[in-house]
């Protein structure tokens, strides 16, 4: 006797969901791999994504609905059931699916991942949600909130102190009325944005929108980037507008001597150093590209393979770098390792994975990276301090206790930088650090603060 048939795309998309849990996968790299090797057509390879992403970002909320509907709390349900449940809850809340539909495929995938009696509770659990409109069932979740924050929590789909650590990064702008706008931006799918690497390809060569920041990127509306031939030859790259002008503001932050020697620390998995090697070659410098994890480094050797010859790429310790090479580099970039709470919008299983605790733990490498590169940094030299994380304990604090503690570098303008080379200008609060965010300028929340060091 044949198992229950599933249709492909739902499938697809419970196996990457179990994934990211079990294995710690990641989403947006794991779905393209199982959509390339199903041959699912365009309708279904857009309909496995949105049941994925839509899922994964929406998953506390969705939780919330499953224990009103159950009666018990989601700790208690097996955690494959659970992932049935929250991918039908999609659905039915969210998606215009046929209940039929949604409710018989769950139930045929939750006996390909749980007990008979598994099935049934499924079925019980789905035809309860059913019987209310979602908008009731809105209703209902905001109304069991205890706390204005876990009423946010719940109408975004974000944990609470995520929540609490934007509204004080939004605080610190003057901005906090904006935190519904980056909450409600953080659950919308981020356009495809592309780079046209300079002197490799062009933005008119790419078929798509000019960015509306960044002079060098281009954005599609929709479909596979991968069709494009400059994407196909590596000539340009997909790669959020936020990173391009991260990127772009140490290769620009001031004229270039040719023979300059630049150093992205931390550059896996790629992408903006293949922005700056590019920069690189057409100014005359020489990018060097370090990356200490090999699997990562294997990725930065693959996106400079473009250029011919390659830019070296070493495998060290970036927090020894300044050991093994004091005073060596025109430039560096450190693209610190950090939550990525800045990129929920295209990694949104990343909200659920990431703790308090982890800010702490990442902010002792952050500063042990920076201070690093502080000392390879030659006296005169410009550092760009990225992270993809509006979290104060990963931006400014760092920064600040990076100044205090070495006494060599100073803050530039970032901002005014930036502005040299931007086709329109970013709306930013008065600072010398740029933060920007999903909600006003349609980016990943890339924090960006350029330093010098001092002259000898």
């Amino acid at each position: 006797m044949s198992g229950p048939q599933i249709q492909p795309a739902r499938r697809i998309a419970l196996d990457v969901i179990m994934a990211v849990r079990e294995q710690d996968a990641y989403a947006n790299l794991l779905l393209p791999v199982r959509l390339e090797r199903a041959k699912l057509s365009e309708a279904d390879a857009g309909f496995a994504t949105e049941l994925t992403y839509g899922t994964l970002r929406l998953s506390g909320y969705y939780d919330r609905v499953i224990e009103l509907a159950a009666g018990r709390s989601v700790d208690k349900i097996d955690p494959a059931i659970l992932d049935v449940l929250r991918l039908a809850a999609h659905q039915l809340l969210s998606l215009r699916v046929a209940s039929h539909a949604a409710v018989d495929e769950a139930v045929s995938l939750a006996k390909t991942v749980g007990s008979n009696s598994a099935t049934g509770f499924v079925n019980g659990v789905l035809r309860t949600i059913t019987r209310t409109e979602p908008a009731v069932w809105r209703e209902r979740v905001l109304g069991s909130a205890k706390s204005d924050d876990e009423r946010l929590s719940l109408e975004f789909s974000h944990p609470q102190w995520v929540i609490r650590a934007f509204r004080q990064s939004l605080t610190a702008e003057g901005r906090e009325d904006e935190l519904l706008e980056l909450l409600a931006a953080d659950n919308v799918p981020p356009r495809v944005s592309l780079v046209a690497l300079p002197g490799q390809s062009t933005v008119n060569e790419l078929n798509a929108y000019p960015s509306v920041f960044s002079p060098v990127g281009a954005a599609l509306d929709g479909g596979d980037p991968a069709k494009l031939d400059a994407v196909r030859h590596g000539s340009a790259r997909v790669q959020d507008e936020g990173s391009q002008i991260a990127a772009l503001a140490l290769s620009r932050s001031q004229p270039v001597i040719p023979g300059e020697k630049w150093l992205d620390l931390c550059a896996g998995p790629g992408g903006k150093a293949a922005l700056l090697a590019a920069e690189a070659r057409v100014s005359g410098a020489t990018l060097i590209a370090n990356e200490l994890v090999p699997a990562r480094a294997e990725l930065v050797r693959k996106a400079l393979a473009v250029f011919s010859p390659a830019p070296e790429v070493w495998e060290q310790d970036g927090t020894t770098i300044g050991e093994s090479h004091p005073a060596e580099f025109d430039r560096i970039l450190l693209d610190a390792p950090c939550t990525g709470l800045g990129a929920l919008r295209r990694r949104p299983e990343a909200r659920w994975r990431k703790k308090p605790k982890d800010v702490a733990d990442l902010a002792d490498l952050q500063l042990r990276l920076l201070e690093s590169a502080i000392v390879a940094l030659k006296p005169g030299g410009v550092l760009a301090y990225v992270t993809c994380s509006p979290h104060l304990g990963e931006t400014k604090v760092i920064v600040q206790s990076a100044i205090r503690r070495s006494g060599v570098v100073e803050k530039l303008d970032s901002q005014e930088i930036i502005a040299g080379f931007t086709r329109e200008r970013l709306d930013l609060p008065a600072a010398q650090h740029a933060q920007l965010w999903p909600h006003r300028h349609g980016t990943d929340a890339m924090f960006i603060q350029l330093l010098r060091k001092a002259s000898l």
